[in-house]
């Protein structure tokens, strides 16, 4: 493999067929002469195509349909010939260089000489040592590079971090996701999910039916079951937060809610059924009094709260308190109503903080499995800019990356890019990730079911294409079909 040429950032590599690497493969270049080693990505790929080399190609056509004698050839040039049309380009991207030391950087300076230099694939292990990437809690992802080396993040790449796992439908998003969720619990983290589809409680069992080794700390939640808050728990923060950005409830109605809550809760007689009464007895405008009516029947009818005073409310922290070894809460939202579910999203959020706050819980990781349903940047901008001192790492798993708010993918520590055929869809994410544009649009756009394209501090910055694992545990929410094979 030699270097044929270089653009602005990269250059274009000239490789015999025998020199095959695949798309997101990284490539040594070694300058002989000067010792400069520079490490390159590939991108893309194509022949090497010229005019004369197009015109010899039509000429060997038009000759072996034209005769029906073999071609005598003593020199063997149709060899050399055919070598020279399987011949390929190579795309590549700089992304970094080797230092005296043996480590990499971002100082990039001069030219590799064209007729020294030493191109070589470089394998994943190399590079991870050039990193020296260290960790004590490893999540094994899959197989990387055509040579299927095992690749590994770590889980302090995801501690503190906000991350996103997009693509489009049935390409291996929630795979990956439950992949992360098992191996952080595993290492004793604590984590919540937003199941909208009930299919991480398949977590709970190996493929053969048997419980899986996290089975005992996944504990499922379902509204008006084991999910229920009281107005006491919830408090006037987490009510009135509820209201605002979930329900849209104007400031003056508002205003006049907080009042009626004070004077009640000064009496001691907080419940769903004084605020009934007093919202149709109490002196204000009757528009007003319309905007409350219908947020509190929304309210009443979605199941989230308890009136029941031999009813426990439930409790984050009792729960938490009782796993010392971790544990995953599984909210199931598939049969809540997009409303309630927002709601329901919006009361723990506002909960999770103020616990956080008081130190009542220890941090947690939340898994927003299809956050385009319920992503309000009202709320979740302000949770994820200050998400590291409240203590909630985000992951969010969407097959609609232009939902999410710009001002959130600019926070983003990581992201999972799994297949994408759309250039809105690519164009969205590469205008905020740390890879370049040419890189996501060629790459993604050719992924097979999954693989995904990491990127960011998980892999380094430096992008790789990842092999996902199967998961040996029971897998739930495949798409459903009506003709089986």
């Amino acid at each position: 493999m030699r270097i044929l040429s270089k653009n602005s950032d990269g250059f274009l590599m000239l490789a015999m067929k025998t020199e095959i690497v695949s798309k997101g493969e990284y490539l040594l270049i070694k300058d002989e002469n000067s010792g400069r080693k520079l490490v390159v990505q590939v991108f893309d790929e194509e022949y090497l195509s010229s005019q004369p080399l197009i015109d010899d190609m039509i000429r060997d056509e038009i000759a072996a349909a034209s005769s029906i004698e073999s071609i005598h050839d003593p020199l063997n040039i149709s060899r050399i010939s055919n070598l020279l049309r399987d011949a390929r380009i190579y795309h590549t991207k700089i992304r970094a260089s080797i230092d005296g030391g043996g480590m990499l950087t971002t100082e990039i300076s001069g030219l590799p000489s064209r007729v020294y230099s030493k191109v070589r694939l470089l394998k994943i292990s190399e590079l991870h040592s050039l990193l020296g990437r260290t960790g004590k809690f490893p999540i094994p992802l899959g197989k990387a590079g055509m040579a299927n080396e095992n690749i590994a993040i770590y889980a302090e790449d995801l501690d503190g971090k906000l991350n996103i796992i997009t693509g489009r439908k049935e390409c291996g998003k929630s795979h990956l996701s439950k992949m992360l969720v098992k191996t952080l619990l595993e290492h004793g983290g604590y984590i919540i999910v937003f199941d909208l589809n009930n299919e991480y409680q398949g977590l709970a069992y190996n493929k053969d039916k048997s419980p899986s080794n996290i089975s005992n700390r996944l504990i499922r939640l379902e509204l008006g079951d084991v999910l229920s808050f009281s107005l006491d728990y919830c408090g006037k923060t987490g009510i009135s937060n509820m209201l605002k950005n979930a329900l849209e409830m104007p400031a003056a109605s508002l205003r006049e809610f907080m009042r009626i809550w004070d004077h009640l809760e000064s009496k001691k007689s907080l419940n769903l059924t004084n605020i009934e009464n007093a919202i149709n007895t109490w002196n204000i405008n009757e528009f007003v009094r319309e905007a409350l009516i219908s947020r509190f029947h929304t309210v009443l009818t979605s199941k989230l709260f308890l009136d029941d005073k031999n009813r426990d409310s439930f409790k984050f922290e009792e729960i938490i308190s009782g796993m010392n070894t971790g544990a995953a809460l599984i909210v199931s939202m598939a049969e809540v109503p997009p409303i309630v579910r927002i709601m329901l999203v919006e009361l723990i959020l506002s909960k999770l903080v103020e616990l956080l706050e008081r130190t009542q819980i220890p941090p947690v990781f939340l898994f927003a499995e299809e956050a385009h349903l319920y992503v309000r940047d009202t709320y979740w901008e302000d949770i994820i800019t200050r998400m590291r001192h409240f203590g909630i790492y985000a992951t969010f798993i969407t097959n609609q990356p232009d939902a999410i708010n710009d001002g959130i993918y600019r926070q983003v520590d990581n992201i999972f890019l799994f297949n994408f055929t759309n250039d809105n869809d690519l164009d969205k994410i590469s205008k905020v990730s740390l890879a370049d544009r040419d890189t996501i649009r060629s790459i993604v756009k050719t992924l097979p079911q999954r693989c995904c394209l990491a990127i960011g501090k998980a892999v380094c910055d430096l992008p790789v294409v990842v092999r996902i694992d199967a998961l040996e545990l029971l897998a739930l929410g495949e798409t459903k079909k009506f003709f089986r094979t």
